[in-house]
C-alpha cells in the first residue's frame, strides 16, 4: 500500500514497429520531498547528465559508466550503485553495447541507441533511478526519450 512520503520507481517500456524502449522515473509521493530524497535524486540526475554529455562515437561503455560512477562515488554512495550504467537496445530490450565497469567492449558508434540509468539504492530506505534513451550521433549524442523528470506527485488531502 502506498503512503505519503513513499518513493516510487517506475520502469517502463513499449515496442513500436519491432523496436523496444526502456525508461525509468522515480517519484516522491507527497508535496514536500525529504532532504534524503532531494539529495540522492540530484546526485543521480547529475550522474546521468554527465554521462549523456560525454557519449560520442569512439568512447567505450566502460568510460561512460566511469563518468557517472565517479559522481556517485564522490558523493559517498558508490557502494549503493550496484548495477551497470546502461545497455544497448533495439529489437531486444537488452542488447550490446553494455555501459558497464565490467566490460570494455567495442567503442560506441553512430546510430547506436543506449540507455543511461544510474541509480542509488539504500537498505531500509529505497532507491532512485533515472533512465533515458540516448542515440549516439556522429558528433555526440541526442536524448530521444521525452518524458519529464518532475519527481513529485503532489497529493492534496
Amino acid at each position: 500500500q502506498l503512503r505519503l512520503g513513499d518513493t516510487i520507481i517506475v520502469d517502463m517500456g513499449a515496442k513500436l514497429n519491432g523496436y523496444c524502449s526502456d525508461l525509468t522515473r522515480t517519484f516522491f509521493l507527497g508535496n514536500e520531498p525529504n532532504s534524503t530524497f532531494l539529495e540522492i535524486y540530484n546526485i543521480v540526475l547529475d550522474a546521468q547528465e554527465a554521462a549523456i554529455k560525454n557519449i560520442k562515437p569512439g568512447k567505450t561503455g566502460k568510460e561512460i559508466d566511469k563518468i557517472a560512477r565517479d559522481i556517485i562515488d564522490s558523493a559517498g554512495y558508490g557502494k549503493a550503485f550496484g548495477h551497470s550504467l546502461g545497455h544497448g537496445l533495439g529489437l531486444e530490450v537488452h542488447e550490446n553495447p553494455r555501459l558497464s565497469q565490467l566490460f570494455d567492449g567495442n567503442p560506441l558508434g553512430s546510430g547506436m541507441v543506449v540507455t543511461v540509468e544510474p541509480g542509488i539504492y539504500l537498505p531500509d530506505w529505497g532507491g532512485i533511478r533515472i533512465e533515458d534513451l540516448v542515440l549516439v550521433t556522429s558528433d555526440g549524442s541526442n536524448r530521444i526519450s521525452q518524458c519529464p523528470k518532475q519527481p513529485i506527485i503532489s497529493i492534496n488531502h
